[in-house]
C-alpha cells in the first residue's frame, strides 16, 4: 500500500482483470484495481495515473472560489451576452435549503458547498441563476425567460428537487419550493 498526501492507496490486482485499470474512492482510501499480470513498475505508473485523474476529476468538481467567477463571467457571456457582471463569486457553507443566493446591492453571489461534487451542468445552472437575478430580481415570467437559453434548466431543476427530496425531510420538502 502506498501513500500521496491526501489519502492511502489500495492497490487490487485481479485474474479476471486482463486489460483495464479502475480507480475509486473509499472514504479515506484510494482503490485502484488492476490486472494481476502488470508488473510492480507498471503498478506504479498507473497508480500514478489514476490517482492524478481522480485528483483532476475532483478539482474540477469542486472548483476554487476564483474558477466559480471565472465560470460565472463565461456563462454571462455565453448565455447572457455578458449583461450579468457579479462582483464576487464564492462557496457558502451556510445557504440552509437554498443552492445559491445574490445580492442586488453589492452583486455579490453566493454558492451553496452542497453542490460540490454534482454534474458540472448543475453547478452551471445554479450560477445561470443566480446571475439572471443580477438582471432580474424576482421568479416571474421575464426571470425564467432569461433562463429559457440554457438547454439544461429543466433538468437541472429536476436534478436539484431529486437531491432536495434526499437531503431534507420527505414530511417538510414540497415540490414547488424555488431554492436560489
Amino acid at each position: 500500500m502506498a501513500h500521496d498526501a491526501l489519502t492511502s492507496v489500495e492497490v487490487r490486482r485481479s485474474r479476471r482483470r486482463t486489460a483495464t485499470v479502475s480507480a475509486y474512492r473509499d472514504g479515506g482510501r484510494t482503490i485502484v484495481a488492476i490486472p494481476a499480470r502488470f508488473s510492480r513498475a507498471q503498478e506504479r505508473e498507473w497508480v500514478a495515473k489514476m490517482v492524478a485523474r481522480l485528483e483532476d476529476k475532483e478539482r474540477r468538481r469542486r472548483p476554487s472560489d476564483q474558477e466559480l467567477m471565472d465560470r460565472a463571467g463565461e456563462l454571462s457571456a455565453k448565455y447572457l451576452g455578458g449583461s450579468a457582471k457579479p462582483s464576487s463569486v464564492r462557496w457558502s457553507a451556510n445557504q440552509g435549503r437554498r443552492w445559491g443566493s445574490c445580492t442586488l446591492l453589492d452583486g455579490s453571489i453566493r454558492i451553496s458547498t452542497r453542490l460540490q461534487g454534482m454534474p458540472s451542468w448543475v453547478l452551471d445552472y445554479v450560477l445561470l441563476h443566480e446571475l439572471a437575478h443580477l438582471l432580474h430580481a424576482g421568479h416571474g415570467p421575464e426571470f425564467w425567460r432569461i433562463l429559457e437559453v440554457y438547454p439544461k434548466t429543466d433538468r437541472a431543476r429536476g436534478f436539484l428537487e431529486g437531491a432536495s427530496f434526499t437531503q431534507d425531510d420527505p414530511g417538510t420538502a414540497t415540490p414547488d419550493d424555488e431554492q436560489d
